[in-house]
């Protein structure tokens, strides 16, 4: 998927294309599902939890848990996507449990598919990398509303807003989406929430990544999991994925 078609002007209807069935990803790519002998647990250092242990990637998605872990789970999501919102209700809790024995690393890779899309990536990424993982499935939380208000200004208000120099575009999706009041009400001052809806470059870099995932992993769904760097196929459940780290030693 180019760059360039994630960041045009697109209708205010929010098509589902992209949005993987569940249990199924799909796809090319190595599909086989990891398997081995039981992980040992390793400790977090004294006072932390591994579940608490954030760092960004290279790839430029966020990594929660033991940057040793010998099972390295990363996901690709997009925050438009209604089966993305029901995997992260679903696995929050129980995959930190999870990367608290520090077996297992999460990473989260946004994977956008639409110019709304990369306006709640925007936001969710605005805190860095501390609060992202809370940000985020507080994003997935508030998708119904969001849909609701940027469905309720119609089309014109959408392409409106696309219209804008790139710099103000997703401030004013943000606007239009409730985004600003959300990313308040949660620790994010307006002012810092405008600064990164204005960061063009960022949203270009994220638009970026989703090239990178097609080509590395045949990713044409979200969410898609990808365990020690192989992609799980029907694995796009909390039990599926579950059996799935099981299968591999968690």
């Amino acid at each position: 998927m180019r760059t360039a078609f994630l960041l045009a002007a697109m209708g205010a209807a929010l098509a589902l294309s992209g949005c993987g069935d569940k249990g199924a990803n799909g796809g090319a790519g190595n599909s086989a599902t990891p398997s081995g002998s039981p992980v040992a647990a390793v400790a977090a250092p004294a006072g932390t939890s591994w579940s608490e242990t954030i760092a960004a990637s290279p790839e430029g998605g966020f990594v929660m848990g033991n940057p040793n872990a010998k099972l390295k789970l990363i996901e690709y999501a997009s925050y438009t996507c209604p089966h993305c919102k029901e995997f992260a209700e679903h696995a929050d809790e129980p995959l930190r449990k999870y990367v608290d024995t520090g077996k297992v690393s999460y990473e989260f890779r946004n994977f956008v598919r639409d110019p709304l899309d990369i306006t709640a990536a925007l936001i969710a990424r605005c805190g860095g990398k501390d609060p992202f993982f809370p940000l985020s499935h507080q994003v997935f939380g508030n998708q119904d509303a969001m849909f609701q208000k940027i469905q309720s200004v119609g089309d014109k208000g959408y392409q409106d807003a696309m219209k804008l120099p790139p710099q103000q575009r997703f401030a004013r999706l943000a606007e239009l989406a409730g985004l600003i009041d959300f990313a308040k009400t949660r620790g994010i001052p307006e002012a810092q929430a405008r600064t990164c809806l204005a960061n063009f470059k960022e949203a270009e870099t994220l638009a970026a990544g989703n090239d990178a995932g097609v080509k590395k992993y045949g990713i044409e769904g979200t969410p898609t999991l990808i365990l020690n760097e192989k992609k799980l196929e029907n694995a796009n459940t909390w039990p599926l994925l579950e059996t799935a780290l099981k299968a591999a030693g968690a």
